[in-house]
């Protein structure tokens, strides 16, 4: 029987977790974790990671792993990933691979362009100068080295815009030479599982996901990473909204309604990010069976 990687997207606030749990104790398999915010031990709340009871139902894998001081890419998950599934499918005809960051999804399933490790400090300097100057400063920059992923890129996006600038200047060369898009063959079969559902009913849910994440100590574990809020983990929504609520920039009740707003704009980029790729067979995450019958 060929052997089944099952990718579950969808965006944030949407239910995956719970959907994925389901499936795997259907097809009696481990679950590799391809959030990013989910990577890191000393965040929980604001990134959602799974309770301990749904933990102990499931094996997962990657799911706080990391320190936010440890420097990660998606060239090393892909990495990671191949290797602890060549062990998985040892044993299981089936893993899931669940999660809302398409790059990382991306990665496993078609690879990554070999683009080299960056030195830290040209990534700091680039982040400082980013929070003295503005994005601008650094769209202005790669517009003269990259001309041509300047017009492709996403220029709301800092992190893609500070991701292409960082590798022309470590390498001398355009972040464009790197992109090959040369796909990888894998020996395992793809299917992959979208959720989607009504704008307005995803909105609900996430609004009211944060505040279940106020109730549960959200503020209190922002306060706590406060000393380290130049860390590019950390540059994430939930996080930085705090940090300004913390720093007198704004309200507590401003910091909330802002963290609503950019997780509903996180949600609608991942839509957007999803809906480019043909091979994923859409559901709404009630259709359990509809589900399992595709992966079948």
């Amino acid at each position: 029987m060929a052997k089944k990687l099952i990718v579950i997207v969808g965006p944030t606030g949407i239910g995956k977790t719970d959907l994925s749990i389901n499936i795997a104790s259907y097809f009696k398999t481990d679950i590799l974790s391809s959030d990013s915010r989910q990577f890191y031990k000393e965040l929980s709340i604001g990134t959602a990671v799974p309770n301990l009871e749904q933990l102990n139902t499931i094996q997962h894998h990657f799911i706080q792993h990391l320190s936010i001081h440890d420097y990660y890419n998606a060239s090393m998950f892909e990495m990671d990933s191949l290797k602890l599934l060549s062990s998985l499918f040892e044993t299981k005809n089936y893993v899931l691979l669940v999660g809302g960051s398409g790059m990382y999804i991306d990665a496993v399933c078609k690879g990554i362009d070999d683009i080299p490790d960056i030195d830290i400090e040209i990534r700091n300097s680039l982040i400082d100068r980013m929070e003295a100057e503005g994005i601008e400063s650094l769209r202005f920059e790669l517009k003269k080295l990259d001309p041509d992923f300047y017009n492709l890129v996403d220029l709301k996006n800092k992190q893609r815009v500070l991701r292409a600038l960082e590798v022309c200047l470590q390498t001398g060369k355009s972040y464009s030479s790197f992109r090959t898009h040369l796909l990888r063959e894998r020996n395992f079969k793809i299917v992959k599982i979208g959720l989607t559902m009504n704008r307005d009913e995803l909105y609900q849910r996430i609004n009211l996901r944060v505040d279940q994440m106020i109730e549960q100590g959200l503020v209190e574990e922002a306060r706590s990473m406060f000393p380290n809020k130049h860390l590019n983990s950390l540059k994430t929504v939930g996080y930085r909204e705090l940090f300004d609520y913390f720093e007198g920039k704004q309200s507590f009740e401003k910091a909330i309604e802002l963290i609503k707003r950019n997780s509903r704009h996180y949600a609608k980029r991942q839509l957007s990010w999803f809906n480019r790729d043909k091979e994923i067979n859409w559901f709404n995450p009630s259709q359990f069976e509809e589900i399992v019958k595709c992966i079948e």
